[in-house]
């Protein structure tokens, strides 16, 4: 169903001025719309809703859901109605951003709700409720984490990849994509995570999925939570993309980059280390024009 839409995913190598090697996998290669890391963990969750002859998916997500567009988008191609429960009810009589505007253009209907709504997403009672009211729909839980996710996620890591490289990072939302990559991990790696979030409580959620611990997750450049920005993060992703021709957004992948960049400055990893970095997609949500955003802030 997803694999003959597939496009090559190319590897990077970066030239650094350090003694390891970064390659970074361009997993927003995969497809235009379906990005990254959102193509592996839709790509189960959709197979199901048809072998169940479902008509329609629904699904949860902040204003910024790389998420949510990516979902719009797959459901219109393989022939679902979407629907997208989006947390934050002011944002009704706002104009949409980049991505809820992505996510419109392919047809899902966008329903915005209250903060203290949203939080029943994970609810049994509330799902049921919506499972009534939205009849034959598959419902993909927030950042399409779950079982049928993690599945679609061990696949990210080749047979190549387990063998070449000592340290997996990737940028880390729900879970979901870091998970898969720990379970699918060569024993020797280490996957560290770069938290878009503030706060440890993704440890809990990422050990719901796995017994491994060959991992590790920081959010000390998450640059005060999610989807919040500074100065130094802005101005890194600006040089960044002038000097590697790679894009960056924002949200996730810029703060996962700015991470791995001041951990290999620090000398965290040993001499002659292989990693690779995950680049999870999401552009459709990055700021277009970094530098008159750098003189706004």
């Amino acid at each position: 169903m997803f694999d003959h839409i597939a496009f090559p995913i190319p590897y990077q190598t970066l030239a650094l001025p350090y003694p390891v090697q970064l390659t970074i996998k361009r997993l927003d290669q995969i497809h235009p719309r379906i990005s990254g890391n959102k193509f592996f963990k839709l790509k189960y969750n959709l197979l199901a809703a048809q072998q169940q002859g479902l008509t329609q998916v629904l699904t949860f997500g902040g204003a910024y859901s790389n998420h949510i567009a990516a979902t719009a988008y797959a459901a219109q191609h393989f022939g679902f109605d979407s629907i997208g429960i989006i947390r934050g009810e002011e944002l009704a009589s706002q104009r949409l951003n980049p991505t809820l505007e992505t996510a419109q253009d392919f047809g899902m209907q966008l329903h915005f709700v209250s903060r203290a709504e949203y939080r029943l997403r994970h609810e049994t009672e509330y799902l049921a409720q919506l499972q009534q009211q939205y009849p034959q729909t598959m419902i993909v839980p927030e950042g399409g984490t779950n079982i049928l996710a993690i599945q679609g996620t061990q696949e990210i890591l080749s047979a190549d990849d387990l063998a070449n490289y000592d340290v997996i990072c990737c940028a880390v939302g729900t879970g979901g994509t870091i998970a898969g990559l720990i379970e699918s991990s060569a024993d020797h790696q280490l996957v560290l995570g770069f938290s878009a979030l503030k706060g440890d409580f993704l440890k809990q959620d990422i050990q719901k999925w796995t017994d491994k611990n060959n991992w590790s997750l920081t959010d000390a450049y998450c640059c005060g939570g999610y989807a919040k920005t500074t100065p130094e993060l802005l101005q890194f992703m600006q040089e960044f993309e002038q000097q590697y021709a790679i894009p960056l957004e924002q949200v996730y992948t810029a703060k996962m980059m700015l991470g791995v960049f001041d951990l290999i400055q620090q000398n965290y990893f040993p001499a002659h280390t292989r990693i690779l970095v995950i680049h999870t997609g999401g552009l459709q949500g990055r700021l277009k024009h970094t530098k008159s955003c750098l003189n706004l802030l």
